[in-house]
């Protein structure tokens, strides 16, 4: 089963809204922290040409054999895909998979801001 960890990022006002469950039976979130963000905050800046670090702390219901990652900007209302440069969720994250369910697991990721995404 191909579980989507997707990461939405505001790219188009250059600010990042904090998640929303939307729901998903495959895992339940339990945190997500993102590089120069306060905890109690309900968005914050990206600056372009940074580095963003983000953690995902959350654990799945079923046994996961591997992951994806996406990440979009929302421009115009409208969600447009960013590229990464490893999309396995399962590479270089922190991440050992299969994932076992009911077992707690971090994902943490540093995704470029490029100094081409729009303002």
């Amino acid at each position: 089963m191909l579980f989507i960890l997707t990461v939405i990022v505001l790219l188009a006002s250059a600010q990042a809204k904090f998640y929303t469950d939307c729901g998903s039976p495959l895992a339940s979130i339990e945190s997500v922290e993102v590089s120069g963000c306060k905890d109690d905050a309900k968005e914050c800046i990206l600056r372009r040409n940074t580095n963003a670090s983000i953690s995902i702390t959350f654990t799945p219901s079923k046994d996961i054999k591997s992951l994806v990652t996406e990440v979009h900007g929302v421009i115009m209302n409208l969600p447009v895909p960013f590229p990464l440069p490893q999309p396995n969720a399962c590479q270089d994250t922190g991440l050992v998979c299969p994932l076992k369910a009911g077992t707690k697991a971090s994902y943490k990721a540093t995704l470029p801001v490029l100094k081409s995404y729009p303002k």
